[in-house]
């Protein structure tokens, strides 16, 4: 059974039937869903999401590309929300070089990144972090907060930079991205990635894995990312499936009961 530890059920890609896919994951393989917010409007569905959904859970914060005329007090409404019962992180937060290119928009981008690491201490939350083209900015931040745990998210950076997030305690999870036929940076950092650092996600409805990109992706596609794993690793799928729950479930704390 499959931890997908990221993916965005709040999204207009899933309008048209989103109970149908959520119901039909079990039968999928997949035992647990987080779903993290990227705005105020999308925390709050992730929140009301997981309250309906026993094996779904939410996470809640600002992504840099949703920054756009929102006050630093908005984070009181995020610290609101991060207190009910199903919220089990703070994300998606981060930086976004790629779509945020001006240096005033990536100076505030920051500020937020910090706030929000501070919200996730004061709470003792993990942080769930997204990175494009800022892996220094990134990691850097993330450094400036020693006592945060938290987790790159569709890991991007080099294998330098993982063992940097590694001796810290940091985990880093992996999408469709690592099949894809470009994805040697990825793969370079699998194999030498320790099994209790790594946790699988499928950043639904996006980053779909071969061979079946062009598709709408949801959770039921994890397995083709625990098969990249397993190959890399010389495991089985059902072994990268167990490891990387686990990992899951001890990074966001959620009881095995649950």
């Amino acid at each position: 059974m499959y931890f997908d530890t990221h993916a965005h059920y709040d999204s207009e890609h899933f309008g048209a039937d989103r109970d149908q896919v959520l119901s039909g994951l079990e039968a999928k393989g997949v035992e647990l869903v987080l779903n993290p917010g990227c705005d105020l409007e999308s925390s709050r569905f992730a929140v009301d999401l997981a309250d309906r959904w026993p094996f779904l859970y939410a996470a809640v914060g600002f992504h840099p590309e949703n920054l756009e005329g929102v006050p630093l007090r908005a984070l009181d409404e995020i610290r609101a929300l991060a207190r009910r019962p199903k919220v089990k992180a703070i994300g998606e937060i981060g930086l976004d070089y790629y779509w945020v290119k001006d240096e005033p928009g990536r100076a505030r981008t920051r500020e937020f990144y910090h706030a929000q690491l501070s919200l996730a201490e004061e709470l003792d939350l993990p942080a769930i972090v997204h990175d494009r083209d800022a892996h220094r900015d990134c990691l850097d931040i993330a450094r400036a907060h020693p006592n945060v745990r938290g987790v790159f998210h569709c890991y991007a950076g080099s294998v330098e930079e993982a063992k940097v997030l590694v001796q810290m305690g940091w985990m880093l999870s992996f999408t469709g991205n690592i099949t894809f036929k470009k994805a040697r940076r990825a793969l370079e950092v699998l194999e030498w990635l320790p099994m209790e650092h790594i946790m699988l996600e499928t950043d639904a409805p996006y980053m779909t894995p071969e061979p079946f990109r062009g598709r709408r992706c949801d959770s039921g596609y994890l397995c083709r990312m625990a098969e990249t794993v397993a190959q890399l690793k010389g495991l089985s799928t059902e072994e990268v499936a167990h490891i990387t729950t686990q990992n899951g479930r001890r990074f966001f704390r959620i009881p095995q009961e649950a």
